[in-house]
């Protein structure tokens, strides 16, 4: 018996530093994170959903803090599921927001990365699970999996250069079950009923929005306008 509790309060305090390392790891992440105020990002959209034939797209993208986000293209039409647009870093790691649990570790690429689960506080969150695969050295989120209640689940994978520092990517590809899309109201495309389509061994076929950026302009001021056109 004595044993048994000298082994529990020998592993208590691992338990306690390996919980501690996650929040400081997720600190140093929002940190990074927070030091944008508002950006307006150029870049190119390609869109592969499999009913539909989409060309690739000129796109600007505002963002203002702390979860203002909207995505124009040159035709006036963003294709990415209703509701997702919501789902950003910014609002999967508001402060106090969320308990964090350690799930390991996990390769992106050649990148060793810390895995780590979000279990949102408050029980009318739209979100019921995040998880991060986070760059412990570079401090950048490299991928992330967000359930939602209504929305279904989307991955994003982001790919980091010039602007790391601001925790920005270069790219970002998005991915979603073409189950939960909806074609938005009063859109037209050549396309089939992708609904009964599944990849090898009954998978349901994923969409992906792959969104390139060419340049981004930091912390210069975005119209609030710009929202609500």
């Amino acid at each position: 018996m004595k044993k048994s509790i000298l082994i529990v309060a020998f592993l208590l305090p691992a338990i306690f530093i390996k919980a501690q390392d996650v929040n400081e790891l997720l600190k140093q992440v929002r940190a990074k994170i927070e030091k944008v105020n508002d950006y307006v990002a150029s870049g190119k959209m390609k869109t592969n959903v499999i009913f539909m034939k989409v060309p690739v797209a000129s796109i600007k993208v505002f963002f203002k803090k702390p979860n203002r986000l909207k995505i124009k293209n040159e035709s006036g039409i963003s294709l990415i599921p209703k509701g997702s647009i919501s789902i950003s870093l910014n609002n999967v790691l508001a402060e106090d927001g969320y308990s964090a649990l350690d799930a390991g570790t996990a390769k992106i690429g050649n990148t060793d990365t810390r895995v780590i689960k979000l279990l949102p506080n408050d029980d009318n969150n739209e979100v019921v699970l995040s998880t991060l695969y986070v760059d412990p050295v570079k401090l950048l989120v490299l991928k992330s999996k967000t359930t939602t209640k209504d929305n279904g689940t989307y991955e994003l994978e982001m790919k980091y250069g010039i602007y790391a520092d601001y925790a920005l990517p270069d790219k970002v590809i998005f991915s979603f079950n073409t189950k939960e899309y909806k074609l938005p109201k009063g859109v037209t495309f050549d396309y089939d009923d992708g609904t009964e389509k599944k990849q090898p061994g009954g998978k349901p076929q994923k969409g992906k929005v792959e969104l390139t950026y060419s340049s981004y302009i930091i912390n210069k001021g975005v119209d609030e306008s710009v929202f609500s056109k």
